[in-house]
């Protein structure tokens, strides 16, 4: 069965094929520039990163106890020794560790030069001035030795790679204060339609708030991006060319709500062609089919569907992926599992679709997924519940209750 609504599969792009394209089409336009260590979270690094030092710099106690040279001693019954000093974290015993003898050393601290054991201090008991360890007693252990974490010139993190916090912590271990990272990205965006009315205003009879924009905002609310909100552009195409050429002059990309469709008032395909290049439009998905792809001078464009679902889809499937091209980051693989449906899924063969759903997970590890609410593209208020995408193939002709499906979650928390 055909979906009658759409032209037949062979006319459109599959999601594959599409963003096989925009990774073919695009390449990596990012220049570098050096920040501080404290605002490189998230940024994408430019250049592989080496240590200078050992870490940690000399050998140190792994917990608080005691340490000592084991030669001449016997683990395997009881024995006593003399306490002679203390070392702390950033205050090392500075005397000399003789044969019979041990220092209080507390984590962190620098192990003495001669010694090479630390016991823990529940092993011990304290009588005056010397320590009983008990027996079994191990020795050689509880050390953590010079560059046990990395060794100097050892490299840290390879780039690309979008920094975390604990690439921070890490670069941080290592004394180093700045990065080279890829430059940001200049992004505008815009919303088209006459239909659309500003937050704060009464609605007109046929009017809606544009909420696209505020969604565009928070998806590009990204340290790597420099987001510029170019407001809504009216249904002229004459007002929507000026935009265009004005806009591509300031940007590397823009991303437009609406007008990429078929109807009378939907512009943006044939201005695009107009005043620069459509590398696609038309895509095998649900929602989302109306996607143009193309480029304005040096600054590339994709313009997403008016429904604000389809604007969710195709941002996460097609441009996310396109900016950080550009940006030259890490290629990264979209997190699939798979879950057993606890709703009947309705589906037209024909194209693949994006349903919202509820993922949660089972006392025995297993996954379960339960349709968000109906799948309408301009349903916000299911989109706000959901968690996740469910993922359904253009083959598929719907999914029973108990049938397994794939999910892409929104996050790592459910």
């Amino acid at each position: 069965m055909n979906d009658i609504c759409f032209p037949p599969q062979n006319t459109l792009l599959s999601a594959e094929q599409a963003l096989s394209r925009i990774q073919q089409t695009l390449a990596p336009i990012a220049t570098i520039e050096s920040v501080e260590l404290s605002s490189a979270l998230g940024r994408i690094l430019a250049t592989d990163v080496f240590a200078s030092i050992d870490m940690p710099p000399q050998p140190n106690a792994a917990m608080d106890g005691y340490a000592f040279a084991a030669a001449g001693l016997c683990g395997d019954a009881e024995f006593s020794l003399r306490v002679v000093g203390t070392a702390w974290a950033g205050k090392p015993f500075t005397g000399s560790l003789a044969h019979g003898e041990c220092v209080r050393i507390f984590t962190g601290a620098v192990v003495p030069e001669t010694a090479d054991s630390v016991v823990a201090q529940e092993q011990t008991r304290v009588e005056a001035d010397r320590v009983y360890f008990a027996a079994p007693c191990l020795f050689q252990k509880n050390i953590r030795s010079a560059g046990s974490d990395f060794k100097r010139q050892e490299r840290l993190i390879a780039a690309p790679k979008k920094l975390s916090p604990r690439d921070i912590s890490l670069l941080a271990a290592a004394g180093i204060s700045t990065v080279e990272v890829k430059s940001r990205l200049r992004i505008g965006y815009f919303s088209t339609g006459d239909e659309l009315a500003p937050l704060g205003s009464a609605l007109a009879i046929g009017q809606i708030y544009d909420s696209n924009r505020y969604l565009l905002a928070a998806l590009l609310e990204d340290p790597n991006f420099m987001a510029n909100d170019l407001g809504v552009v009216k249904d002229d195409p004459a007002a929507l060319e000026a935009m265009l050429v004005q806009a591509a002059a300031q940007h590397d990309a823009l991303i437009s709500t609406g007008g990429a469709s078929v109807g009378d008032a939907d512009y943006v395909k044939q201005i695009l062609e107009k005043c620069g290049q459509v590398h696609f439009w038309k895509l095998a998905i649900k929602p989302g089919k109306p996607l143009a792809f193309g480029k304005i001078s040096d600054c590339w464009f994709f313009g997403l569907p008016g429904n604000p679902i389809a604007v969710l889809v195709t941002y996460n499937k097609f441009v996310k992926p396109g900016l950080d091209r550009l940006l030259g980051a890490s290629p990264a693989k979209t997190l699939q599992i798979s879950a057993r449906s606890d709703s009947d899924l309705r589906k037209v063969p024909g194209r693949s679709e994006y349903q919202r759903g509820v993922l949660r997970q089972l006392d025995n590890g297993e996954f379960a997924v339960t349709a968000a609410g109906t799948q309408d593209s301009h349903q916000l208020k299911v989109a706000s519940v959901a968690n996740c995408f469910i993922v359904l193939s253009a083959e598929c002709d719907g999914v029973k209750r108990g049938d397994w499906v794939l999910v892409e979650p929104f996050s790592l928390e459910l």
